[in-house]
């Protein structure tokens, strides 16, 4: 997981987008609207980086069709202490091109 966390959160466009995207699922599960709306970020964007996360299994999404919520997995949440840490370490890098590259 510690792998997987470092790859989608820096060596990939889009990092700083994905960690706000955790962020806000950290408070409680919301819809791709929801998480636009809240981070400011285009639909699809938001669309992107929840398929992405999903991939690396650390957002699920609910059954229902409509204003289909996204939740943290379980397996994010055993791992929670490692994404705290990448996250410390990228949130206090000073590199332009790590995480905030507004992808």
């Amino acid at each position: 997981m510690e792998k997987a966390l470092w790859y989608l959160l820096t060596a990939t466009r889009g990092g700083e987008n994905r960690l706000r995207i955790i962020r806000a699922l950290s408070e409680q599960p919301k819809n791709a609207n929801e998480l636009a709306d809240e981070l400011d970020v285009g639909y699809k964007t938001v669309r992107h980086h929840l398929d992405t996360l999903e991939e690396h299994g650390l957002v699920e999404a609910g059954e229902q069709q409509y204003a289909r919520l996204h939740f943290l997995t379980d397996q994010f949440r055993r791992h929670r202490g490692q994404f705290e840490e990448v996250a410390r370490q990228v949130e206090h890098d000073d590199r332009p091109d790590v995480a905030r590259d507004g992808g």
